[in-house]
């Protein structure tokens, strides 16, 4: 429309009958928390640890697969993200209720 109205300067009747395309608003698909509960109760091991510190933490699922053991800082209670979203570093608190968990993970890795 924009190229024979505006660029073209030319007037086609069939022009004007044609709908603009709508912009359709998606809402966010957003769990409770007993339905986030119930998921991280269903999940086991290493993988329970992980949704674990993802939805505690706010990381993404490509900044936790990258996370170190360097990158964890249990007496600052803090993980720190290396070139996360836009190549930054950034600071995350590391909740309290993982620490031990993420500790023994730490150990049985080690192992």
């Amino acid at each position: 429309m924009f190229l024979y109205s505006k660029v073209l300067h030319v007037s086609l009747p069939w022009v004007a009958q044609l709908e603009r395309p709508r912009v359709r608003r998606r809402l966010p698909v957003v769990l409770s928390r007993d339905e986030v509960l119930g998921i991280l109760a269903q999940m086991q091991g290493e993988h329970a640890l992980l949704a674990r510190l993802l939805y505690g933490t706010g990381m993404r699922i490509s900044e936790a697969l990258q996370l170190r053991v360097k990158d964890v800082d249990f007496p600052h209670q803090a993980l720190i993200v290396r070139e996360g979203k836009g190549g930054k570093d950034r600071v995350l608190m590391l909740p309290q209720s993982l620490a031990q968990p993420l500790r023994d993970q730490l150990s049985r890795a080690k192992l």
